[in-house]
């Protein structure tokens, strides 16, 4: 599908709006019923507050957290408005979902001074996420894809 570039722009940000809307109303409603959602094999919703970044690396880190994501975000924006006429519409859109998980974690920090996560999976001995953790590595495992593909198809 061929694009213009101010046709780009406008879905790049509609996407960021759709992914940020999403998130926070999944995130409100999962933790909303948290308690009446009976767990199952695969995974719990369960209350986690996370004043640290994956992992829990960087625990009380929150000024540093929200700075990083700031930059982050107008990082990757300012590259892909910079390239947007090479832009595939798939790299558009991964870039808003990349864009969406970083922003919906800092909003988090910064309205409650820390990410609340909810996820915890039973099978496997993991890091309780959130729906922005989620968005944040399908959308970093798919724009490398698309990197990679790319690399080598001028190759």
């Amino acid at each position: 599908m061929k694009m213009s570039k101010a046709s780009k722009i406008t879905y790049f940000v509609v996407s960021v709006i759709f992914f940020i809307l999403f998130d926070m109303y999944f995130s409100n409603l999962l933790l909303k019923y948290s308690e009446s959602i009976e767990g199952n094999s695969v995974f719990d919703i369960i209350s986690v507050q996370n004043s640290g970044a994956a992992f829990s690396i960087l625990q009380d880190s929150r000024m540093f957290l929200i700075c990083f994501s700031a930059l982050a975000i107008l990082g990757i924006s300012a590259y892909l408005m910079k390239h947007i006429k090479n832009a595939s519409v798939f790299g558009v859109f991964w870039t808003s979902m990349l864009v969406s998980g970083i922003f919906c974690n800092m909003y988090e920090r910064i309205s409650l001074g820390y990410v609340r996560d909810f996820f915890k999976l039973n099978f496997v001995n993991f890091p309780v996420f959130n729906i922005s953790d989620i968005f944040i590595n399908i959308s970093v495992f798919a724009i490398v894809f698309i990197i990679i593909k790319h690399s080598f198809s001028k190759a």
